[in-house]
């Protein structure tokens, strides 16, 4: 079974469109994120709705669903706080209420391996997991799950980490890449294999920084400069 992870879409419909348009799966899990920076929130939720893509909670999510604070690194933490009231205008009842179900995690058994997807950590969707968190800290946060393979998103960098037995992936962003590459990022994971690929596309980027100024949404300047540079 060929499995595309996506995570971090961030009101970028366009991203999340080209992605689910160009690659063709058995299975597509999105591990949340859908709001927040990006211009087309309604949408993007409206999209994997749609599709049927199963889902988990991510902090943006929380904090949209419960209008609590996003927990989110200080770097970009004014910028989700500007936007998110951009998102509260944009969502409608029914979209909150999505947002508000999806569940913090989600575990598979695919082809006699176990998988578990999540946003931030098994301990917290704010926690992060970055490739330069140290090995027991993460051996710590995995004490509890039962996994043969983790799949993260939260950090917007793609990485792979051997803990022990456990392999744990994060899926970059779809929508707001943020290490140094500004083209959309997801994971192709072959469940029989085991093997996995870090999928980049190019995008129509244009189009996007074109709905950021055109909605007016605040600090437009510094978002269209983040999805320039990548981070």
């Amino acid at each position: 079974m060929q499995m595309l992870i996506i995570s971090d879409i961030h009101g970028n419909l366009v991203a999340l469109d080209t992605v689910l348009r160009k690659i063709k799966v058995d299975k597509i899990i999105c591990l949340g994120d859908l709001v927040d920076y990006g211009p087309m929130p309604r949408e993007c939720i409206e999209l994997i709705k749609d599709m049927k893509i199963p889902t988990v909670r991510g902090n943006h999510d929380n904090a949209v669903a419960n209008r609590i604070d996003c927990g989110c690194g200080y770097e970009y933490k004014h910028l989700s706080q500007v936007t998110r009231e951009f998102t509260f205008q944009e969502l409608q009842q029914q979209h909150i209420s999505f947002l508000k179900k999806l569940p913090l995690s989600l575990t598979e058994t695919i082809d006699g391996h176990k998988y578990y997807f999540t946003h931030g950590s098994p301990n917290s969707i704010y926690e992060y997991i970055r490739p330069e968190t140290s090995s027991d800290k993460i051996k710590n946060m995995l004490e509890d799950v039962e996994a043969d393979f983790v799949f993260i998103g939260h950090s917007h960098v793609p990485f792979r980490r051997n803990i022990d037995s456990k392999t744990i992936i994060n899926a970059g962003s779809v929508g707001q890449p943020r290490d140094g590459d500004s083209r959309t990022c997801c994971i192709l994971f072959d469940t029989v294999s085991l093997n996995f690929e870090i999928i980049r596309i190019e995008y129509d980027v244009e189009t996007v920084f074109n709905q950021i100024r055109n909605k007016k949404i605040p600090n437009s300047d510094e978002l269209v400069s983040i999805l320039r540079r990548g981070y």
